[in-house]
């Protein structure tokens, strides 16, 4: 099995990029560590680091906005990963949108939305 080289970063975590198998959109960047990144070659199923929460973080746990690996390409350091994905539910943004690139940097420095929402974030994560 391919061997990642998790050690050049002080916590242990590479980025991994999610990516349409289909479009080649990028859908979000996350980061995953050595459980994350056997989670996933072991289900199949996207599976990375958060951050934030400090744990284990199976995306579409809270949404059912799965990540279904298609394909996953390693990086010539073996330091980043890019997960070829089937987005289950049509939606990788926790903000309801299908990708987290969602806005557009304008010229004078505005953002503009450039996706059409998916679902209601309030309506599926009940805050």
């Amino acid at each position: 099995m391919v061997e990642l080289d998790f050690s050049k970063s002080a916590d242990g975590l590479i980025p991994a990029v999610a990516q349409d198998w289909q479009t080649g959109e990028v859908l979000m960047v996350a980061y995953i560590n050595r459980e994350a990144w056997e989670k996933t070659l072991e289900t199949g199923i996207a599976t990375y680091w958060t951050r934030s929460r400090k744990r284990l973080w199976v995306k579409g746990e809270s949404s059912g906005m799965f990540q279904k690996i298609k394909e996953i390409l390693v990086d010539c350091d073996l330091d980043t990963v890019v997960f070829k994905v089937e987005q289950i539910g049509g939606s990788a943004c926790h903000e309801g949108y299908p990708s987290c690139f969602f806005r557009r940097v304008e010229k004078d420095g505005s953002l503009t939305i450039i996706e059409e929402r998916v679902f209601d974030p309030t309506v599926v994560y009940k805050k």
